[in-house]
């Protein structure tokens, strides 16, 4: 991305080289060089920094921000103008949020002022526009209270040059602040779950090709996040390479838990973690877990035929909370394992109906596409043959007979599933901690869909580094706001549709002050009863609002 300004070529004699390509004079920016020993002389490494005009100028792009730190670009002056409309019900409540968890205090230990001021600035953005664009943060600055010094509005370039210059010790040093204050020696349960993020461009060492979960043909890389369960509150976060799986990962989470502190705790997976060397692993550092298999799989399937028709309708096995009946039993998780883990298996009625319309819609639209290809040279992936016996003529396909028998033992096996931990507990505590996970389910989802990272549009590791800082925090409050909204409906057995994290924060920006004839920021209008009760889920009132907005009038007045 070009920067909307024209500059002088920066004076660097020797390190600036000019290459024409289709009529357009690229301009680069040699960093350094790196000798190669088996040529025998030194390599240079070149950025692109930007491209002449017809004058000669130069535009910079991205790039020129992150080798010319120090350099002020012409309009990188804050803005002096505001909105006369400002939306202050999301700030004030993050501002509380903030308070409460003593995020302010801690990142400033971190942080100029000025730059603790944009960095929270910047989570609160991610969280109203759910967006992490660099571009459109002016004009969220324009009509939103701010945390930065005299509430300046600084403009993307600049964003750009700030999340460059965050540093790993900033995000690392936080981390280790953080996780400081949660209480070690308790015992608890940490959800870990992991994603991939697309890069749609960029310089990015972390950027690889692996298997990307939003099945994008563009590469990622990973990011994975450590859950309270119990006090549902994130712990820290990491990002890693895209070409490693999920299973290979673990056991350097848990180092990072144990450097953390945190020994007394059990760890919540999904299957993606399962491997006999993670599971050693956890047993030689005495973590217990709790681990989630399909029914359908090879290691319960067995298990699950074996007891089918002994629980399903047996009312002390009933789990009403979750729509499940349920039983415990003793066994290996493989022959050469040296302890008895117990498996909860279950079954919902639910769940079984469902499974059971997804085979049945599988095998139908298999039986007519080989129907549709029979006289014709066709041939299958390994995953068809599954299903069925395939007759050929040559290379000529001839017909298909189903596997009757592999099809029927699917069927049987639909609404069962199974969770194995390692300590003892009733089928019920397990799936209830298990169920616990949601929290940090729904961290991801908000991850992704409310706050815009989907895709890092980013283009260096900086950047991409101080993204995820960034982003952490503002998850940190996300789900503080989730989980209180989430009380609040609990705690009234009334479910509204306003009582969920987007739709709160789009009500509490209808909060707004406007300014008056008198260059005086006032109150629009009373707080309505839908946003009185979206406030009283975080303790907050309407006589909070009318204070704080007089403060902020204060605040505008004298600026």
């Amino acid at each position: 991305m070009y920067l909307p300004v024209a500059i002088q070529i920066p004076a660097c004699p020797g390190r600036i080289i000019r290459k024409e390509k289709s009529g357009t004079i690229y301009v680069y920016y040699q960093y350094r060089q790196r000798y190669n020993p088996e040529k025998r002389y030194a390599i240079p490494e070149r950025a692109c920094i930007g491209k002449l005009d017809s004058n000669g100028m130069l535009i910079p792009n991205e790039n020129y921000r992150k080798y010319f730190p120090g350099v002020n670009l012409p309009g990188e002056k804050a803005q002096g103008f505001r909105s006369s409309c400002l939306r202050i019900g999301v700030f004030l409540v993050v501002r509380k949020l903030f308070s409460g968890y003593g995020l302010p205090e801690m990142l400033g230990e971190y942080f100029a002022p000025r730059d603790l001021g944009l960095f929270l600035d910047l989570a609160v953005y991610s969280l109203v526009s759910e967006d992490n664009a660099a571009q459109y943060y002016p004009d969220y600055a324009y009509n939103h209270p701010l945390f930065t010094e005299g509430m300046k509005m600084y403009s993307d370039s600049k964003i750009s040059a700030f999340l460059n210059s965050v540093t790993d010790d900033q995000s690392i040093g936080f981390l280790n602040r953080w996780n400081r204050d949660r209480d070690c020696g308790e015992r608890i349960y940490i959800s870990y779950d992991s994603s991939n993020k697309n890069s749609q461009a960029g310089d990015l060492s972390m950027v690889e090709f692996g298997k990307s979960k939003d099945d994008s043909r563009l590469p990622v890389f990973n990011h994975s996040i450590a859950h309270d369960v119990g006090n549902r509150i994130p712990l820290f976060y990491e990002e890693y390479p895209g070409s490693i799986v999920d299973v290979s990962q673990l056991q350097f989470m848990i180092g990072k838990a144990k450097g953390y502190g945190y020994h007394h705790v059990g760890f919540i997976l999904d299957r993606g973690y399962f491997s006999r060397e993670n599971i050693m692993f956890l047993d030689e550092n005495g973590y217990s877990f709790i681990l989630m298999v399909k029914g359908m799989g090879k290691l319960v399937s067995e298990l699950v035929l074996a007891h089918k028709g002994s629980f399903e309708c047996r009312r002390a096995c009933e789990i009403r909370e979750h729509k499940a009946y349920g039983i415990t039993i003793k066994a290996k998780l493989y022959a050469e394992d040296t302890r008895e883990r117990f498996f909860h298996l279950y079954h919902g009625t639910g769940r079984e109906h469902a499974e059971r319309e997804q085979i049945e819609i599988r095998m139908e639209r298999m039986a007519k596409l080989l129907k549709r290809h029979e006289g014709e040279e066709y041939t299958v992936c390994d995953f068809w043959k599954r299903y069925y016996d395939l007759h050929y003529d040559q290379k000529k396909f001839l017909f298909a007979k189903e596997k009757s028998e592999v099809v029927e033992r699917e069927l049987s096996l639909c609404g069962y599933f199974c969770i194995i931990t390692s300590e003892q507990m009733t089928a019920r505590e397990a799936l209830t901690l298990y169920k616990s996970r949601d929290d940090s389910e729904k961290l991801f989802r908000g991850d992704k869909s409310y706050l815009g990272n989907r895709t890092m549009r980013v283009y260096s590791d900086e950047s991409t580094s101080a993204k995820l800082f960034i982003e952490f925090v503002a998850l940190i409050i996300r789900n503080k706001i989730y989980t209180s909204l989430k009380s609040a409906v609990l705690k009234n057995e009334k479910k509204a549709n306003y009582m969920t994290v987007p739709a709160a924060l789009h009500e509490l920006e209808k909060i707004e002050m406007i300014k008056g004839g008198d260059g005086i920021y006032r109150l629009d209008h009373a707080v309505t009863a839908t946003q009185k009760e979206i406030l009283r889920a975080f303790g907050l009132d309407e006589q909070f609002v009318q204070a704080q907005a007089k403060e902020l009038s204060e605040t505008l007045r004298n600026l």
